[in-house]
């Protein structure tokens, strides 16, 4: 059997690194993804040597800035001749406005714009690869976004590094739904998760007073949509921190606001779907 090839970004830490290590020691081919190279190359040292596993690769890419995310996917796209599962775990909150060289709050730029880039343009190998899963990580705090501040989207009016990160985590439910309709047919299935509060080094440092699962509880949420034959061909549902889906905030449902807040991710990249 061949195994699968898995691409999770944001893998050189946290839960995206437990999550990279548990599928290499259950013998897939691993794709993990930084920003730093020379962290990544002691991950990938350390990771191999852990799971005694061979078939993991490192590509490096500061998803700030929206070239990188392309210049991945060609990577990738031009490298590997299958992608089975691709895990959009990427993430970072900033406790002040910080705009990307491309003028986004880089919030919102690494959080939801780079994964609407990334998964578009990586879909036709995820296609030629089908049946192939899509998994976006999402978070609970997406719940509370009760209204969306469509002016304030990018913190341009008032900033708070916990509101911006969750309706980036908002955002990323909205288009695993709506990209679910558009790739229904496709063998390519999408699906989200919210892994639980994971003591990671991002939450420590943005949230110090918050107590978090290990990153490999959290992991095996991912790990779990990535392999598990139970979720095969399902799609379009949010799973939180279970292994059966569950059901996101109402707002997250509503069509309107998800093809709004997918209409801005195409104006912000220039991708068309």
């Amino acid at each position: 059997m061949v195994p699968p090839v898995i691409l999770v970004t944001g893998s050189t830490d946290g839960i995206g690194k437990a999550a990279a290590s548990e599928l290499a020691y259950r013998g897939a081919e691993v794709i993990i993804h930084g920003r730093n190279p020379e962290k990544g190359k002691r991950v990938l040292h350390d990771m191999k040597d852990s799971t005694r596993s061979t078939k993991i690769s490192l590509f490096t890419a500061d998803f700030s800035e929206q070239k990188n995310v392309r210049r991945l996917a060609t990577d990738i796209a031009s490298g590997y001749e299958r992608l089975d599962v691709l895990i959009n775990n990427a993430g970072t909150g900033k406790k002040t406005r910080i705009l990307t060289p491309d003028g986004i709050e880089t919030t919102f730029a690494v959080n939801y714009l780079a994964p609407f880039i990334l998964t578009r343009q990586l879909l036709p190998l995820l296609e030629k690869s089908a049946p192939s899963r899509v998994v976006n990580v999402s978070s609970v705090s997406h719940n509370i976004i009760k209204s969306i501040a469509w002016d304030n989207l990018q913190g341009e009016t008032s900033y708070s590094v916990y509101g911006i990160y969750a309706l980036t985590k908002f955002a990323n439910i909205t288009f695993t739904y709506a990209l679910a309709r558009r790739i229904a047919g496709s063998g390519v299935s999408a699906n989200c998760v919210n892994p639980g509060v994971v003591s990671t080094k991002m939450l420590k440092v943005l949230f110090p007073s918050l107590l978090g699962i290990p990153p490999s509880e959290g992991a095996k949420f991912l790990v779990d949509l990535a392999l598990s034959p139970e979720v095969e061909g399902v799609s379009g549902e949010y799973f939180d921190a279970s292994r059966e889906p569950g059901h996101s905030s109402p707002l997250t449902y509503d069509h309107e606001v998800q093809e709004r807040l997918w209409r801005v991710a195409e104006e912000l990249t220039g991708v068309r779907w």
